[in-house]
């Protein structure tokens, strides 16, 4: 005998076949799981797109931009200086003097005058008038003259002098012309790579499928 041909929609002999509606929960439990999943990425997108525009590229940017604007710095100040210079030191003195003047002189040993005009001379009787003779002034005689002469001066004097100074001096030094440039550059040189992939970096979603 045949065995009779199965029934339309009936089960094949044999086989373990699983419920529809535990099919239907898997699938159900697969979208949820899918849809928070999405969600997940979503959230945690945006918080990175937050982190990457308030936290990372702020500090990255700004720490690379500050080593550079400080390399680039000057330091401008005033400086008060208060103190008293010694002068110790030679200084030739060269000129000519003039003199001209009233005064007596003395002199130190006697003095002929050979040929001088005697106005007058009464002299144990004897009287002369407008006679010419030799005239010797001893030693010690006074004689006002009128000095009018040039003297010319050439000394080296000593100069020993305590000279106060006070006064305020302007000091602008560049950064970049001491020893603070080469770990400016090397900090900015450092953070520079971050600091450009940072900018490189998608801001939000539509950054990420349409391009930056």
């Amino acid at each position: 005998m045949r065995n009779p041909a199965p029934q339309p929609g009936a089960r094949p002999a044999g086989k373990l076949q699983m419920p529809q509606a535990v099919w239907n929960s898997m699938i159900v439990f697969s979208f949820v799981v899918n849809v928070i999943l999405v969600i997940v990425v979503l959230v945690l997108g945006l918080l990175l797109f937050d982190i990457k525009s308030s936290i990372a590229q702020p500090l990255i940017s700004g720490l690379h931009s500050n080593f550079v604007l400080m390399d680039n710095a000057h330091i401008m100040t005033t400086i008060a200086v208060q103190d008293t210079i010694q002068v110790n030191d030679t200084m030739p003195v060269v000129f000519d003097l003039p003199l001209n003047q009233a005064t007596v002189v003395t002199l130190t040993a006697p003095s002929t005058i050979l040929g001088a005009t005697i106005l007058s001379l009464n002299a144990g009787g004897l009287a002369l008038y407008n006679a010419v003779g030799d005239i010797v002034l001893p030693a010690g005689t006074a004689l006002p003259v009128q000095l009018s002469l040039v003297v010319p001066v050439s000394q080296t004097i000593p100069v020993h002098l305590n000279v106060p100074v006070n006064l305020t001096v302007p000091v602008d030094i560049p950064l970049n012309q001491t020893e603070l440039h080469p770990p400016f550059t090397n900090l900015a040189s450092l953070i520079g790579p971050y600091a450009d992939m940072l900018k490189g970096l998608p801001d939000s979603w539509p950054d990420v499928f349409l391009g930056k």
